[in-house]
């Protein structure tokens, strides 16, 4: 009786110790690790709701962009920081639904090594063609690569990206087969793209905006289920190959172990930001749609994109190594 009655006296000390910390919390300078540079669609979320965060908490919020490995860098920092409250990271969806599927990466186990909070946004990728290519249309592309199979070529921002994974889904579910050339980053694949070097690529769409309205590359298609309200006159592939469905999302978590108390409020002050009219409003001029949502949500979002990432490599025999 003695050992029970110890058990549950450390028991409601530890609930008491998690209720204490979360009544205080925060009681210093927060800091968000970006997954990537500066300027990319995660950086400008982490810097936009730190701001806000910052000035509802009343601390300060600290922006520490930490790209490399994938976005696996800025994830471990995470890892191995105090599971306090006091260290976020706001990432795009390719880092814990891509990257455990690297040999290399194996040990990394997303859904034990890190709490999810809240789903921030999320943004189509964008197939587009040189405008002298002659396709005008998702119909007209796979059209195309059918009567030259293995000639078509296709651009993307690395080996492993959702860009990689959405071209080899393209192929599988069209039945065709067009080559794939990755590129370091987007600004090397644009540039091959605007001159025409090579014909289709798959690309995020913000950096990509500036060239189709210029006229100089043609958006076919948006690659999830719907259209984009920023660009609402591209269809998407999914009205040709029903079910088509890859994007970017970004969302932000905490280190395993974090207690409950705190994640719940970082999540009702980040929902509570995002899903404001002018922060939406900000976000859709980088064709980015806000979301918000609860932790449990974006645990069942990881859960599904990972099956699905998984699929796709085995499917395409994708080597991320």
């Amino acid at each position: 009786m003695r050992k029970i009655a110890l058990f549950a006296l450390g028991a409601v000390s530890l609930v008491s110790v998690a209720a204490v910390q979360a009544q205080s919390f925060p009681n210093k300078p927060i800091r968000i690790v970006v997954s990537t540079a500066p300027g990319g669609s995660p950086d400008v979320l982490a810097r936009t709701v730190g701001q806000k965060l910052s000035e509802n908490m009343g601390q300060q919020v600290i922006v520490d962009n930490r790209p490399g490995a994938g976005g696996l860098l800025s994830a471990e920092l995470v890892m191995a920081a105090q599971a306090d409250g006091y260290t976020l990271l706001m990432a795009d969806s390719s880092v814990v639904s891509i990257n455990p599927h690297f040999p290399r990466n194996a040990s990394f186990e997303p859904l034990k090594h890190l709490v999810p909070v809240s789903l921030s946004a999320t943004s189509p990728l964008y197939l587009i063609a040189h405008a002298g290519a002659g396709i005008s249309s998702v119909k007209e592309l796979i059209a195309l690569a059918k009567s030259r199979p293995g000639e078509l070529s296709y651009a993307s921002v690395g080996v492993g990206s959702p860009q990689h994974f959405a071209g080899e889904l393209l192929n599988l579910e069209a039945k065709i087969k067009m080559n794939h050339i990755p590129y370091k980053g987007a600004a090397p694949a644009l540039i091959d793209l605007v001159g025409g070097h090579v014909p289709v690529g798959m690309i995020a769409v913000v950096v990509a905006l500036p060239h189709i309205r210029s006229g100089r590359l043609r958006s076919l298609a948006v690659t999830t289920l719907k259209r984009t309200p920023t660009l609402p006159d591209v269809p998407a592939i999914a009205e040709t190959i029903p079910g088509f469905d890859i994007g970017q999302w970004f969302a932000v978590w905490v280190p395993a172990g974090t207690p409950q108390d705190i994640v719940r409020k970082l999540n009702a002050d980040i929902v509570a930001y995002v899903q404001a009219p002018e922060f939406r409003a900000s976000m859709l001029e980088l064709a980015t749609e806000v979301v918000g949502g609860t932790p449990e949500e974006l645990r069942k979002l990881q859960l599904a994109e990972i099956e699905k990432y998984k699929r796709i490599a085995q499917a395409a025999s994708i080597k991320t190594d």
